[in-house]
């Protein structure tokens, strides 16, 4: 694939997608499943052939490594995020390796140095690389311990001046006033404002993510990683929940 030559108009011209390390997973649980990992590629090169945008992707590392996990069995956590920021480098080169096996340029900017692996995160260059066509994948985090990849989102859209981010759930459509599987009276919300996010403490992101989103007004799309819906958002149908 070619620098991307003009589609369709899209709702956003440029986005950050949030994968998390548990959709790299599928079924499975942990590690990466291939299948699961073609599968989310294939939609955004369709994405991008589709419309006239630009992506770039944050993964988290879950399907690897926590943090908190390591905290909770006795680990320095500064220590243990950093484990994690590791995790989520390997998911974002599995990610890239994907995307251009299916001949979509990718660039993987990383937020610890490691260039034998990845370019560092550099705003302008990563700004170029979109401008030329290119899918980037932010990995690492922020590069510092205590923040989540939520987090990361919201500052990398923030930088790059975003227009949403598109949070792909794995299991979950969207946003519920409690978690489906083990509430049968939980409430599907197509529409929630920050503050009631974070009033109510909903599952979405992390506070801080939130309010960063909230503070530069960056709309949230909650929806199904495995339900074809990046192509579908971007073409301004209604699909799982806008926090806004």
């Amino acid at each position: 694939m070619a620098d991307n030559d003009g589609g369709r108009t899209p709702r956003w011209s440029r986005v950050v997608v949030k994968l998390s390390g548990e959709a790299f997973a599928g079924d499975a649980g942990y590690g990466i499943d291939g299948e699961t990992v073609a599968r989310f590629a294939s939609e955004l090169v369709a994405a991008k052939e589709q419309f006239d945008v630009e992506i770039a992707v944050v993964v988290g590392g879950g399907n690897i490594w926590r943090g908190m996990t390591g905290e909770g069995a006795g680990m320095d956590r500064a220590q243990a995020d950093y484990m994690g920021m590791l995790a989520t480098v390997i998911n974002a080169l599995a990610l890239q390796e994907t995307l251009e096996r299916l001949g979509q340029p990718t660039r993987v900017q990383t937020a610890i140095h490691m260039s034998q692996l990845a370019e560092p995160y550099i705003r302008r260059r990563a700004v170029r690389h979109l401008e030329k066509g290119r899918v980037v994948v932010f990995a690492g985090g922020t590069g510092n311990p205590f923040f989540t990849t939520d987090t990361t989102a919201a500052l990398r859209a923030t930088e790059i001046e975003a227009g949403a981010i598109l949070m792909g759930k794995h299991g979950t459509d969207g946003v519920y006033t409690d978690d489906p599987r083990t509430n049968p009276d939980a409430e599907f919300l197509a529409e929630v404002s920050y503050i009631d996010v974070l009033s109510r403490q909903l599952k979405v992101m992390d506070s801080t993510a939130i309010t960063l989103c909230m503070d530069n007004h960056i709309p949230i799309c909650v929806f199904d990683l495995m339900g074809q819906n990046v192509g579908r958002l971007l073409a301004g149908e209604r699909v799982g929940t806008v926090v806004s």
